[in-house]
């Protein structure tokens, strides 16, 4: 109950008291508090439903619809005020870095998945670890968990697996990945005791060599039995013969769901890219390349296609629409937002599928529609060599957060210069910024520049956001103009967000950028709280 109505309530409660008579007094007064206690705890609920959790929540964005909108006691006032409460160091190494997830909070632990696959529960408290299992099973990342029902949720390089919560026991594991050219990079989904994983074309050993396609599993929380899946791009991979060059889709973070029973998924980009010496700019793959950089709306319960929207059809530069689909509701409207490594923000109504605005961020250079004319066969268009913005590591690889008026996107801004179709180089700077945008109609805000690229997810806590750079500073923004409310220097560098539960900041330095820094978790929080 809005707190409008609360008020005409108390005040026509008020009203009918002054009616009765003095002999009813006290049935009146009592009758009065009842009254009043309820509306109060009826608009409490309210006011709760529609503030953000505190976190603890189990999920890998905050909450089912993969806001990152947190609240707690962390706000401008004292976020400045954070300090150092424990650190865990990250013994895993691979070229990838050590650590690619979001560490996962649910009842006063942290459930931490490295990339090597390996899962630790934490004491939030202490950093105390409370036990580990291994499996030592290398991940490029995106990785990590869902906590739900009392049970860990998350995947190796090919297999989907539970574990017991409180003990780290396997209770089952699926192998999803059905060849060598497949394998798992992302954070598992939970809705109504499913959970959902996805395979994506590639692995620690090849990425995009063909044949690998992007498949979503539906499995049984439980018992982690197979329930349907759902095949991103089809198993012909667009080919009118057996090209066996072709590939591509899969989920690369966990999807959206709503109160209705659908999910929203956002999809990879498909392969080869731009071509090879045979088949130039796609032509191994014609047509746009369904459902590759989309967003897709699936019955949750059996993953039937309510809508779709491709970003962009027949891609030739990598650019996923991969990052997790936003739900939102602005204005009245329900909707989805949406973003991914072509470096544009887009939201669709979230009944119809329909295009409400879309806006570029960071630097493009006029290529965002070269995927176009090679869709339509205008080949002369195009050329090569070719640098283009942006590049393979560019656009928004990084989840965006949204306080329900503002979207906070992390962009990088990266070139790839195209030699020939199947040869690129990437030399140029990997810069890194901030860009808020009205949840409404896509305005920009205010921009803010970060001292290296943003490969880490944006995390909103009530008035501030907190963003961090490669390089492992870590900021926090005043969500309303950018300035910066606290930053700090991470041991090592970081290219994934932090978590935030009550007075406590998780941030897991998981790549060492510089000589002599060391990967490690870090816990800041607020004084006199231990």
């Amino acid at each position: 109950m809005p707190p409008s109505r609360s008020r005409q309530v108390r005040r026509a409660q008020a009203r009918k008291a002054e009616k009765v008579p003095k002999a009813g007094w006290l049935a009146a007064a009592v009758l009065v508090v009842v009254v009043v206690l309820v509306v109060v705890l009826v608009a409490g609920s309210s006011s709760s439903s529609e503030a953000p959790p505190l976190t603890g929540s189990g999920y890998p964005n905050v909450d089912t619809s993969n806001t990152r909108y947190v609240g707690g006691p962390i706000d401008s006032s004292n976020v400045a005020t954070l300090a150092i409460a424990w650190k865990l160091p990250i013994t895993t190494k691979s070229e990838y870095g050590s650590y690619s997830s979001a560490p996962i909070v649910s009842g006063g632990v942290i459930f931490s998945q490295d990339l090597d696959s390996n899962v630790q529960a934490i004491d939030l408290k202490t950093g105390k670890v409370i036990w580990t299992k291994s499996y030592e099973s290398p991940d490029q990342g995106p990785n990590g968990l869902v906590v739900q029902g009392g049970m860990v949720f998350g995947a190796t390089t090919n297999a989907a697996f539970a574990l017991d919560e409180k003990t780290g026991r396997q209770l089952w594991s699926v192998t999803l990945a059905r060849n060598v050219h497949e394998g798992i990079d992302m954070a598992p989904g939970y809705h109504d005791g499913i959970v959902y994983v996805s395979t994506v074309p590639g692995n620690t050993t090849q990425f995009y060599k063909g044949e690998g396609v992007g498949i979503l599993w539906a499995l049984e929380a439980r018992t982690g039995r197979k329930l349907w899946h759902f095949d991103t791009v089809p198993e012909d991979l667009w080919a009118p013969t057996n090209v066996s060059i072709n590939t591509g889709g899969g989920l690369w973070y966990a999807p959206a769901f709503d109160e209705h029973g659908y999910m929203y998924v956002g999809t990879g980009n498909p392969g080869p890219f731009p071509g090879t010496s045979q088949f130039p700019w796609g032509s191994s793959r014609p047509g746009p390349d369904l459902y590759t950089d989309s967003i897709v709306k699936l019955d949750a319960s059996t993953g039937q296609i309510k809508w779709y929207y491709q970003l962009v059809p027949h891609d030739l530069y990598d650019h996923d629409l991969q990052d997790p689909p936003i739900l939102a509701t602005v204005g009245g409207r329900h909707v989805v937002i949406a973003a991914g490594k072509g470096g544009i923000v887009i939201a669709l109504d979230a009944e119809t599928g329909k295009l409400l605005w879309k806006r570029p961020v960071g630097t493009h250079n006029g290529h965002d529609n070269d995927n176009l004319y090679a869709l339509k066969g205008e080949y002369s268009k195009l050329k090569l060599p070719e640098t283009v913005y942006p590049g393979l590591l560019g656009g928004v690889i990084a989840p965006m957060a949204t306080n329900g008026s503002t979207v906070f996107v992390p962009v990088v801004n990266h070139s790839v210069t195209i030699t020939s179709q199947s040869q690129t180089e990437e030399q140029s700077p990997l810069e890194g910024e901030v860009v808020a945008l009205e949840a409404a109609t896509g305005a920009v805000k205010w921009v803010q520049k970060l001292p290296s690229a943003a490969f880490g997810a944006a995390t909103a806590v009530n008035d501030v956001v907190l963003v961090p750079a490669f390089s492992g500073k870590l900021f926090a923004f005043d969500d309303s103009n950018g300035s910066i409310a606290w930053e700090t220097q991470l041991p090592a560098g970081i290219n994934t967000g932090v978590s935030v539960s009550g007075d406590t900041v998780i941030a897991p330095a998981g790549i060492a950028v510089e000589s002599g820094q060391t990967p490690e978790i870090v816990a800041y929080r607020l004084p006199g709280n231990g």
